[in-house]
Order: C-alpha cells, then structure tokens, then sequence
C-alpha cells in the first residue's frame, strides 16, 4: 500500500471533496526518492487461478521480490483465519500483497443486465471489505467489467457499458475509501476486452471518477498491442499510474524479448513513478490460466521457473529501479 493515501482514508475529518483534490497533487514535490517495488503474479506457476498462496511468500523473497500478487476473487472467500495466516506470513517476510482480478461474466459490473451489475457490485464489496481488513491495498485489472470479454454480438456502441462501468465505480470506490483500498483499473488490449484499451480511454474513465481510490494499472504487454508509443502512455497517465504490470511483447518474463525497457525507465522517472513494478509472465499452456490467457503453446522448453523468475528480478532491479 502506499503510504501517502494513509492519512486520507483513517482521517474522518478530511471532507471527501479534499479527498479529491488530493489526486491532482504533483507526487513529485511530496517525493524525492523514487522507491519502487517489484512484484510477480503467483499464477506464472500455477495452471489454475484457486491456489495456496501461503507458500509463494517465501518462495518470492528469497528470489528476490518485493511483492506477491494473488487472485483477489479467492482471497475474498478465503476464512478470516486463513487471510490472518497470509498476512503474517506477509509481515514475516517483509512482502506486500496486492490483489488481481478479473471480473466473470456473472460479476460483470459493466452490465446493462442490473441483476449481474448488483451481483458484481456485492463481489467487490466483499473482496474491498476483506482487504480492507487486512490492512488495505490495491486491487487490479478488470474491478471495471470482465474478463475474457467482448462486446456483445448485437451492440455496436460501448457507450452504455462504459456507463454502467462508472456507475458501479462510484458505489465501489466508497467503499474503497473507507477500506484503505486503491482500485486500479487495468488498460487492456482489444483481444481481451473492449471496455479500456487505451491509456486515453482510462484517464477519461478515473478523471471521470475523480477518487483517489480509482488509479490506473497499465501493462507492457498491453500496451504494446494498442499504444503508439509506450513510454508516451506512461508519462500521459503521469500521476494517475498507481502500479505497472511487466512482460516482455509475448508474455515472457521480462529481459527475455524486445520491449523498450530504456524508454520505459525513462519515463517512469519522468512522472516520479514510485509504485510497483509486478511483473506478470505467462509461457504454460495447460489449465485454466492457459486457456484464459491464450497461451497454446509452451514459450520456453523445460522451464526452471525459480531461475526465471529470480533473473527477472535481478534485471528489474537494474533496469527499471
């Protein structure tokens, strides 16, 4: 979590409109050394999105990480016991936990049926509620609609979505608020959904929120796809850029490919970016996270997984910190 909301969300005396102001705040000024964290996404190990989470804590300090992103839809429905494990062993091992989701179709909170949008709704009530309780952080990716999603076959305008979008966040990010919580909507290419695709499109969509609990979540791999220049989106979204996902052009772990990384170092210290660098690697076919995430084939030969993921970060902490 970012310690500069702190004060904001356990201050009731701050009046919400100060609350929004806040979010047109020049980091730069309040920050003169950029720290930044690297994370890595568990599902790079695992086939399934349901997973024990508990052993990769571990596992990802001694590889070299600063934080571990889990499946925010699990944690959710996870005992308050089993949460209160995972944040032990979090504090024990100096881990941050955020939390990625996305939205099933049933939870759509873009849709125009209101009983899918209220049942979304209540989803991410209960997911803020239960992060909340464990001290609060960010919740990523599609908390704005679902995922793997479409527009659907009769419509031809994604206006009226984009509405039911902002009016769910609306609900969601008081919620947010009072839970210590940062929703971060996820910029994500035209092949897997079709809400946001463009940092364009999400500036409009979190100015329009006007929280400082509805952040932006941009991706290498993404914006690869749909961003005429990279570096160009990151210094666009400047202040609005909560956390940063990591990939090479074809999902590989970073430092395996040809994406820009000089450009992109460049321009997160542009806009003194100091939130997380969570990489997100996918090179499995097999399970559900295959088949969700289009991977029909395996990227590398006999992996070693661990040695992957620690010479990520080791070139991470070179290039991008």
């Amino acid at each position: 979590m970012e310690q500069r909301f702190s004060g904001l969300f356990h201050n009731p005396t701050i009046l919400h409109s100060e609350q929004r102001a806040f979010i047109d705040l020049d980091y730069r000024t309040l920050y003169s050394e950029v720290m930044r964290k690297i994370g890595i996404y568990y599902a790079f190990w695992t086939r399934e999105w349901d997973a024990d989470f508990f052993p990769f804590i571990e596992k990802i300090k001694n590889l070299g990480f600063d934080q571990l992103e889990i499946n925010g839809g699990t944690f959710a429905v996870m005992s308050p016991p089993a949460r209160k494990r995972l944040g032990d062993e979090a504090k024990r091992c100096n881990i941050t936990i955020s939390y990625g989701i996305g939205l099933t179709a049933d939870h759509d909170v873009s849709s125009l049926d209101e009983e899918v949008r209220r049942n979304g709704i209540q989803f991410m009530r209960s997911m803020i509620e239960a992060v909340g309780k464990s001290g609060g952080g960010m919740i990523g990716g599609t908390v704005h609609s679902a995922w793997p999603s479409t527009l659907p076959k009769d419509a031809t305008d994604k206006r009226p979505y984009l509405d039911q979008s902002k009016k769910s966040m609306r609900e969601m990010v008081r919620v947010a608020e009072d839970n210590n919580v940062i929703l971060n909507v996820e910029v994500i290419n035209r092949f897997e959904q079709y809400l946001l695709n463009t940092c364009d499109e999400a500036l409009s969509y979190v100015k329009d929120i006007n929280s400082p609990s509805c952040r932006i979540l941009l991706d290498t791999f993404h914006m690869n796809i749909e961003e005429d220049s990279i570096g160009g989106a990151i210094r666009k979204a400047g202040r609005y850029l909560s956390a940063l996902h990591l990939g090479e052009t074809n999902r590989k772990p970073p430092g395996l490919g040809r994406m820009p990384w000089e450009e992109i170092r460049s321009a997160l210290d542009a806009i003194g970016f100091d939130g997380p660098l969570v990489m997100e690697p996918f090179i499995a076919k097999g399970g559900q996270v295959g088949r969700d995430v289009a991977v029909w084939r395996d990227l590398i030969p006999n992996p070693d997984y661990d040695k992957l993921a620690h010479d990520a970060a080791s070139f991470v902490r070179k290039v991008l910190c």
